[in-house]
Formats: C-alpha cells, sequence, structure tokens
C-alpha cells in the first residue's frame, strides 16, 4: 500500500454470523472496515485491490469461518472482446441513452427498484424495502460514485449505481424494468461499463464477487479474461 493509506487509523471487524445469500445452509460472516467518514476515494481504492467492496456507508468483505467460496473478481477492460450474444446485446439496446447524475433520491428510481425486486427477488426481503432502507442501500456513498440512468424514448429502463477508483470502475448495484420481454439489460449494463472505463482510461472493471456454485454469480463468468483475488493475489481464473 501507499505510505499514505491511513491503515493505522482504521480499524476492522467481524460481524456476527448470519445466513449466507447464495449458498444453501451456510452461514456468512463480514469484515468490516470502519470508520466510514475515514474512507475516502483514495482510501477506498486501495481496500478495493484488497477485495472490499462498498454498499452504503458500509466497506466490506467476506471473511467466514470455513468457507472462501467468494472470490473478488475484475474484468481486464483492455483485452475483452465481446461475444456473439453480447453483441447482439449491443445492438438490442443501442437506442438506449444514459444520463450520469449525482447520488440523489428520485420517486421514479424508486418505483422501478421496488417492480424490479417483486419481481425478480420475490420473498428475498428487498422487496419489501421502503424509501429508508432504497436511500441507505444506494444513495449513501463517501466515495466517489455515480448514478447512471438508462432510457429509451425517455421512459426509465434501467439504473445503475457505480463507483470509481483509481484503477476502475466498480459496478455496485443495477436494476432494471422486469416487464420488457427479450431484454438483456444486465448485459448490456456491464458491456457499457466496459465502454466506460475504456473512455476514462481505467483498466479494471470490478464485478463483485463470483461463487462457482451460485447460480446469481454465474453472469460473471461470461465477461473475459477475468481476474481472481486468491491467496491475496490477483491471478487470471481459468477458464
Amino acid at each position: 500500500m501507499h505510505n499514505d493509506f491511513p491503515s493505522h487509523k482504521l480499524q476492522f471487524y467481524l460481524t456476527s454470523a448470519y445466513a449466507c445469500s447464495y449458498l444453501d445452509e451456510r452461514m456468512a460472516r463480514s469484515q468490516v472496515a470502519t470508520p466510514s467518514h475515514l474512507i475516502s476515494a483514495d482510501v477506498y481504492s486501495e481496500l478495493i485491490q484488497l477485495g472490499f467492496r462498498r454498499s452504503g456507508a458500509y466497506v466490506y468483505r467476506p471473511l467466514c469461518d470455513r468457507c472462501r467460496a467468494c472470490v473478488p473478481v475484475r474484468l481486464l477492460v483492455n483485452e475483452f472482446i465481446p461475444t456473439r450474444t453480447q453483441r447482439r446485446a449491443i445492438k438490442r439496446h443501442g437506442n438506449l441513452t444514459t444520463h450520469m447524475l449525482p447520488l440523489r433520491y428520485e420517486q421514479e428510481h424508486f418505483d422501478l427498484y421496488r417492480r424490479y425486486q417483486s419481481q425478480r427477488h420475490p420473498g428475498g426481503g428487498m422487496d419489501q424495502d421502503d424509501q429508508q432502507q432504497y436511500h441507505q442501500f444506494l444513495l449513501e456513498s463517501g466515495v466517489s460514485t455515480n448514478l447512471v440512468e438508462f432510457r429509451e424514448n425517455d421512459v426509465l429502463r434501467m439504473l445503475s449505481v457505480v463507483d470509481v477508483a483509481n484503477s476502475g470502475l466498480s459496478a455496485v448495484y443495477t436494476f432494471y424494468d422486469p416487464e420488457t420481454v427479450q431484454a438483456s439489460f444486465g448485459t448490456y449494463n456491464v458491456l457499457w461499463q466496459i465502454e466506460r472505463c475504456r473512455a476514462m482510461g481505467l483498466p479494471y472493471l470490478y464485478l463483485g464477487y463470483w461463487i462457482a456454485h451460485s447460480p446469481k454469480m454465474a453472469y460473471k463468468v461470461n465477461f473475459r479474461p477475468l481476474e481472481g483475488l486468491i491467496d491475496g493475489r490477483w491471478q487470471r481464473l481459468d477458464e
């Protein structure tokens, strides 16, 4: 780490065990960096290299007692070549216009979020989020963060929250219109973030955690080449 990294000022604590969201019948724990007001954009850029992620004001990484299934992954932007399926997604959604916004609450955004959660993740808990929970989850950030609208003929189709680190963009969360048929919004969003990295001269797109046996995480291996943080070192993941 850089000499000016204030690691001596940060404290790290382990959460209590909680039910894992991705692997059935497993318990998870997270290591949380605190206090959050000391985690500036530069500090977060260092932490993300160590496998940390951000959710609202919390910066964390999985640190479970007997499991290391969560692998932080990042895409090597300059080596990425889209597949035929991904090129179709670009063509299908090429008419979407993007608008970069500061983090702020919009009723239209929250309405889309509730529709997405209720139809794509019913019973998962987040489908019951109120405005305060939505704000805490997506609109609280102490780092450099963009809110990106994707519109089609002025109709909001997708919203993405993206952190900006020194070495790349970090995909925080994306939700979209769950009722549009034959859509590839999720794939298109990742492809858009890849192009955004290239435009900004950033070498990596951080895609969070990949879990080999979790269907929710399977899409991440469709974007290659990927590096995973394994045993404290970023290394290419096997085909």
